[in-house]
């Protein structure tokens, strides 16, 4: 799709290096997650050893633990470095940091200019290099849904400011309660009860949900 438009670039731009920080986080988890699991039975086998020595323990089974732990260490240790996250996620941070750069450029310039252009096409490129096909779909997906979401609801914040500085609507937070903050929201003078606030937000919040999962 063509963008003619800088705020288009800048919307394209940002779900693409949100794709990019998604896949990262992604990868980064994962390798948390392995090298937790690595932390934690170096941990019982180094235990082990421990409970032998001063229980002076000579069993088959406790002297074959600890061996079968330290080749289970090894394993996920190659698989680790087999999936090669760090290089995988160093990548990402590079493009991020490009796709950052880009995205600061689109947002000073006022107008679509050739720089501008060379710059968002060095971005598409840096997208397309970082991440396979199939994960770009599926992070660019979720990408698209958060700055959706992010979007409506700044939409709808603004619209409840400019209300109350117009005195059409009076918020009250509720503080010190311990529990989720409620809005009591009064139009005109008039206060809904609270079902009638409750049924107004669930049916807003179905008709967002549904629009961004259709996407």
């Amino acid at each position: 799709m063509i963008k003619d438009d800088r705020e288009e670039i800048i919307n394209d731009i940002k779900s693409k290096r949100d794709a990019i920080a998604l896949n990262h986080q992604q990868l980064k988890n994962d390798s948390d997650s392995w090298n937790k699991a690595i932390i934690l039975m170096s941990l019982i086998t180094g235990g082990i050893e421990s409970i032998k020595m001063k229980l002076e323990l000579t069993g088959a089974g406790w002297s074959l633990m600890p061996i079968l732990l330290s080749s289970l260490i090894a394993a996920c240790s190659a698989l680790i470095k087999f999936r090669d996250f760090n290089r995988k996620m160093e990548i990402l941070i590079e493009a991020n940091s490009r796709l950052t750069n880009i995205l600061t450029k689109a947002r000073n310039h006022e107008t679509i200019d050739a720089d501008l252009l060379h710059e968002y096409n060095d971005g598409l490129e840096c997208i397309e290099t970082s991440m396979y096909p199939n994960e770009r779909k599926m992070y660019l997906r979720t990408s698209h849904k958060n700055l959706i979401s992010i979007m409506l609801q700044e939409r709808k914040y603004y619209g409840m400011i400019d209300k109350v500085n117009s005195g059409e609507m009076e918020v009250n937070a509720s503080e010190g309660t311990g529990e989720t903050d409620v809005l009591d929201i009064t139009e005109h003078g008039a206060s809904p009860s609270p079902p009638e606030i409750d049924r107004k937000l669930v049916s807003v919040k179905e008709e967002e949900t549904k629009e961004i999962d259709n996407l």
